[in-house]
């Protein structure tokens, strides 16, 4: 399997993503944010064809868009919570609005599968150090605004009157999800994102409530459902994406299972 060279990108690509995914997903989860990076991933569909449409590679406008939608979600704060409908009709205009960008691009059916259910094995190696440059960018975002973070996120009130920032952090925080977003649409398109993002860290923090452990977990099991489905799309030539899919889906279950066995 490691003597052809896009399975061994896709697995140092695959590899990267899946880390980060794992800790921004286990944050999400934990601010009750989770359908952020879903939103985002929908909104970084509009970016993606975009810049397909003026010859631009798709990461750069998926970059671009989503971490200005995230940065925008941070500023509105609250005002978009229960409005469920708004932020859905926003959504669906800017799938529509990425597939109206497709329709201009005459070749852009291949496009179209890739960025909305992604292509990990046609990554090459200049998008692999793309990657594992906005891997390093997001693990010390992370790492500059764990302290805060995680103050705001439990114990707002008191981290508000000891002079934390609420809404910078989540600016900030949002900022740093959508980058990770961007990538997670390389490996498992924009339909999916959710799965890899979202998925291990929900098993993770049923498994444990310790915080550290349950960081690592979330991205011990995004890592290796991300491999699993490589190896899985290798050896049955089925989807990469699907297998992904299905590992985190068979992952959380199991998780629900120990969980409610752990009660009993």
């Amino acid at each position: 399997m490691f003597a052809y060279d896009f399975m061994v990108n896709a697995f140092a690509a695959a590899g990267l993503v899946a880390l980060v995914a794992g800790l921004a997903g286990y944050l999400l989860v934990l601010r009750g944010q989770t359908f952020a990076g879903h939103a985002l991933g929908h909104v970084g569909f509009t970016g993606a064809t975009g810049a397909v449409l003026i010859g631009v590679a798709p990461l750069w406008g998926l970059l671009a868009v989503t971490i200005a939608a995230g940065v925008l979600m941070g500023l509105v704060g609250e005002r978009l919570a229960g409005r469920d409908v708004a932020v859905g009709v926003v959504l669906a205009a800017a799938l529509g609005i990425g597939l109206l960008f497709l329709h201009f691009f005459t070749s852009g059916a291949n496009e179209a599968t890739s960025i909305l259910f992604g292509n990990v094995l046609g990554v090459d190696r200049a998008t692999v150090w793309a990657l594992a440059g906005l891997t390093a960018i997001a693990l010390a975002g992370f790492a500059v605004i764990a302290r805060p973070l995680l103050f705001a996120t439990l114990q707002p009130e008191i981290a508000a009157a000891r002079g934390v920032g609420l809404r910078l952090v989540a600016v900030l925080f949002l900022a740093i999800v959508a980058l990770v977003t961007a990538q997670c649409v390389q490996i498992v398109g924009v339909l999916l994102v959710f799965a890899l993002m979202v998925g291990p860290a929900a098993a993770a923090q049923r498994l444990t409530a310790r915080l550290l452990p349950g960081l690592a977990l979330a991205a011990l099991l995004a890592v290796a459902e991300a491999w699993g489905g490589l190896v899985a799309a290798y050896y049955t030539d089925w989807p990469t994406s699907f297998w992904i899919v299905a590992f985190s889906t068979v992952v959380f279950l199991a998780s629900a299972r120990a969980e409610g066995l752990r009660r009993e």
